[in-house]
């Protein structure tokens, strides 16, 4: 069976926190702290324009002077980011951020926002599948007791 972003890795109860882009930078940083997360969709009008990270905060508010306080996440945010459906794979996903060198990737169904799943997920997820693969070959080739 094909594990899938939705419900494979994230669950209903992973609940997102959207940013506006009238937000400050300063607002954002704080929620971004406050919630232990790299990355949060930009959303208007229920529509998905954006995400910002902890790298645009860095590139393009930190490293360019700007000020936090009075910087809008418009002003600084990537748009329209590259986004996967849910019954994406996890490799999928991972192919799309290694070639677009980003580490956080929105999950969207049409206009459908679902949620954003982060390379650290990804990570743990295909991890798993690959020691869930090891496992089972190993069963196939040297019976059930092999390694216990």
């Amino acid at each position: 069976m094909k594990r899938t972003l939705v419900p494979g890795i994230v669950s209903d109860t992973q609940a997102f926190a959207p940013l506006t882009p009238q937000q400050t930078v300063l607002s954002a940083a704080e929620m971004m702290s406050d919630r232990r997360i790299g990355a949060a969709m930009v959303v208007e009008h229920g529509r998905l324009v954006g995400i910002f990270s902890e790298r645009d905060l860095l590139t393009r508010v930190v490293a360019q002077g700007r000020n936090p306080e009075t910087t809008k996440i418009a002003d600084v945010m990537t748009l329209d980011p590259h986004t996967l459906p849910p019954d994406a794979s996890p490799r999928e996903a991972l192919k799309i951020m290694e070639k677009g060198k980003f580490r956080h990737l929105p999950i969207v169904d049409g206009d459908q926002i679902i949620a954003i799943i982060s390379i650290r997920d990804l990570f743990a997820a295909v991890n798993e599948e690959l020691a869930k693969d090891l496992e089972q070959r190993d069963t196939l080739l040297f019976g059930a007791g092999y390694g216990a």
